[in-house]
């Protein structure tokens, strides 16, 4: 009896130190120093300056805006899409910026933030021939430049278009392929895409001013990237991201990137709304 008795009270002491352990796991929130994921290749977003080599960019700048209004610092790792987004997952990383939709999917397996950017998306052809696009029915079959998994690769392929995925490049990797042929277009957000050409004006590349669109996956704007099971960090992050709206911080970051207030939604004819189906991966 005495020996039932104490295997009871030793698995009963065994659960509430699990059960304490599991309540004693840190909230980012909590955390001094924040682990951020991001690219570090895809400008205005999230680069390497030139000159410098330091990581910057507007999402690099609104998380570093946020986390000093905090008291915080933060730590950079770069990764690629599927890298940041696993790493948010596994804890590895706290949150991840870089130009991330707050798509129905992704709520379904993160936090989001609220908005830090508005859009819509464009497509980069060739200049010479409009790389044999003029419209929606010419994507079948065409080469689509992208990164494995994403909204537009997904698209791309559900267009009937072949994928030609990447790995994390830069812009400049992108936009030589089309140029000399190797693929036909690039989908992603238009002030990615502006920008992208003002800084290679010698591309031979343009954007396809009849074609801009939208998505079911990108239709409330990007945000910041956290742990389903974070909500005091999504709490404390759109606190802070109020304030920085409020007092103009935000627009005065978007409009040293992106030359234009992004925080704002544009106005401007979309061709196409585009509702992604489940089946295409974009791989």
């Amino acid at each position: 009896m005495r020996r039932k008795k104490l295997i009871f009270l030793l698995s009963m002491v065994a659960l509430v130190v699990v059960g304490l352990s599991a309540c004693g796991r840190k909230s980012a929130a909590d955390k001094d120093t924040w682990t951020v994921a991001t690219s570090g290749t895809l400008y205005p977003t999230s680069y390497h300056d030139s000159k410098t080599k330091k990581l910057t960019g507007y999402d690099v700048e609104v998380i570093r805006a946020v986390a000093k209004g905090l008291h915080k610092k933060v730590k950079f790792k770069e990764y690629n899409v599927d890298g940041m987004l696993t790493a948010v997952k596994s804890g590895k990383a706290d949150m991840a910026v870089d130009d991330f939709a707050i798509s129905p999917t992704r709520t379904k397996s993160y936090r989001m933030s609220t908005p830090i950017k508005h859009s819509f998306n464009a497509l980069i052809v060739r200049k010479s021939d409009n790389s044999g696009i003029n419209s929606w029915k010419d994507i079948k079959g065409k080469k689509a430049a992208g990164e494995a998994g994403t909204g537009y690769q997904r698209l791309s392929q559900q267009l009937g278009a072949k994928l030609v995925n990447y790995d994390n490049v830069s812009n400049d990797v992108y936009m030589r392929d089309v140029a000399s042929g190797k693929t036909d277009f690039i989908m992603n957000d238009y002030y990615l895409q502006k920008l992208a050409l003002a800084a290679a004006p010698n591309s031979g590349l343009k954007i396809k001013k009849n074609m801009y669109f939208t998505t079911n996956e990108d239709g409330k704007g990007e945000g910041i990237v956290m742990n389903k099971k974070d909500a005091k960090l999504q709490q404390q992050v759109n606190g802070e991201l109020k304030k920085l709206r409020k007092n103009g911080t935000l627009s005065k970051i978007a409009k040293k990137y992106y030359g234009t207030d992004v925080t704002k939604k544009p106005k401007v004819h979309i061709s196409k709304h585009f509702t992604i189906q489940k089946k295409y991966d974009g791989r």
